[in-house]
């Protein structure tokens, strides 16, 4: 029952996220194409971070009162022009020109998530939660791999150019097949309040869990835009090769959101859940200089694909269960700002370590907010069990 109310936008999301991780492994050559170094790189990331940190929240909260879907369909425009944009750049301001449009336009992963919680109950979110993460993950088996076929017989173009066609078709469909996930007397008619998004940072209980999304976020972003340079210089692997990767690893991710997140969730609760996830992250981001041969890789790509799957999955349900149903938009976008704040900061750090001291250095940054996120997420875990103790 929950999955059937969950297709439309899990349809969705899929198309989405396949033409979105056709970028990802691609844009980073295509920077570096135009002969700048890998710090412009990750200043390419923290531009268009910095245009989802100002909008992301707006767009949230707007979806609180005006309704999720007419908020998609701003960010799924935005997108569409920007992706078009870059099939056509001649000079990397163009580049940055188009990752502005879209990155304004964006946020709506928070609004994906918040279309979610609406439709779930509370104790359904982390399920929820997790098979968004899977149709993440899905979307990025098809969609790298589909960017190094185009890429290989056709050059840049051919990708961008089939990134935003089907982000277009993201957008009719939104368009004509997904219904309003809030009823017509839950939304409100009025202006965006910067204080209600402010206000959430300053909460008991969603400061700490916001703290630790934070340190998880910049461990997160400071990797992922620095993958692709990694392998270059660490595996010496191709644009084709690269794309291989990232289908693998999406691969892995798929099942570990499908088969694993939901149980472990019920078993350990989604403090215990993400705890075990943050752990793994730190092994991997440590064992990033170690590797030295493809079956290494293999082994830091599988604690990485556990470690982001349940760290991000068990953080995210349990600040949107600490917050009320109305608030869900407004929240979750919030939590999502993190990733833009992260965005700014992280890879031009990430890029910039790389450049100076070598590719065995990209992880150091990761490695360092992932071993912060792990004993904040400690410590909150003692205070909640020490609390629950008191109570009893």
């Amino acid at each position: 029952m929950m999955v059937r109310r969950l297709l439309p936008i899990l349809g969705i999301t899929f198309i989405d996220i396949v033409g979105f991780s056709m970028l990802i492994p691609i844009l980073p050559y295509f920077v570096t194409h135009f002969g700048a170094s890998p710090f412009v790189v990750g200043l390419l990331a923290s531009v268009f971070s910095l245009c989802q940190l100002v909008s992301g929240p707006i767009w949230g909260h707007l979806s609180d009162r005006l309704g999720r879907k007419w908020v998609l369909i701003i960010s799924q425009i935005g997108a569409t022009i920007g992706w078009a944009m870059l099939a056509f750049a001649p000079n990397l301001w163009i580049v940055f020109l188009a990752r502005v449009i879209e990155g304004t336009s964006g946020g709506n992963i928070g609004i994906t998530q918040a279309y979610a919680a609406d439709v779930v109950r509370g104790d359904e979110r982390a399920r929820a939660f997790g098979l968004i993460g899977a149709m993440f993950g899905l979307g990025m088996i098809f969609g790298p791999a589909g960017s190094g076929f185009l890429f290989a017989r056709f050059g840049y173009p051919a990708p961008f150019l089939t990134a935003a066609a089907l982000q277009l078709l993201t957008l009719l469909l939104t368009v004509f097949f997904l219904p309003e996930s809030r009823k017509r007397g839950e939304l409100e008619a009025t202006g965006v309040d910067f204080k209600a998004i402010v206000t959430n940072f300053s909460k008991p209980i969603l400061r700490p869990l916001l703290l630790q999304k934070m340190a998880l976020s910049l461990s997160l972003y400071g990797w992922y835009m620095v993958i692709a340079l990694y392998l270059k210089g660490q595996l010496h692997f191709t644009l084709v090769e690269t794309t291989a990767y990232y289908s693998l690893f999406a691969v892995l991710g798929v099942l570990i959101n499908v088969f694993v997140v939901g149980a472990l969730s019920k078993r350990l609760g989604d403090r215990g859940m993400s705890s075990i996830g943050l752990a793994s992250l730190v092994l991997s981001f440590a064992w990033v200089p170690f590797v030295h041969s493809v079956p290494a890789l293999i082994g830091s790509m599988v604690l990485f694909s556990i470690g982001q799957s349940l760290a991000s999955t068990g953080v995210t349900a349990m600040i949107s269960n600490a917050s009320s149903d109305r608030e869900q938009g407004t929240v979750l976008s919030v939590a999502s700002s993190l990733d833009s704040v992260a965005g700014v900061i992280a890879p031009p750090i990430s890029t910039g370590m790389l450049a100076i001291f070598g590719s065995a250095y990209s992880g150091a940054e990761s490695l360092l907010f992932a071993a912060v996120s792990l004993l904040l997420g400690t410590r909150a875990g003692k205070r909640e069990r020490a609390a629950a103790d008191a109570n009893a």
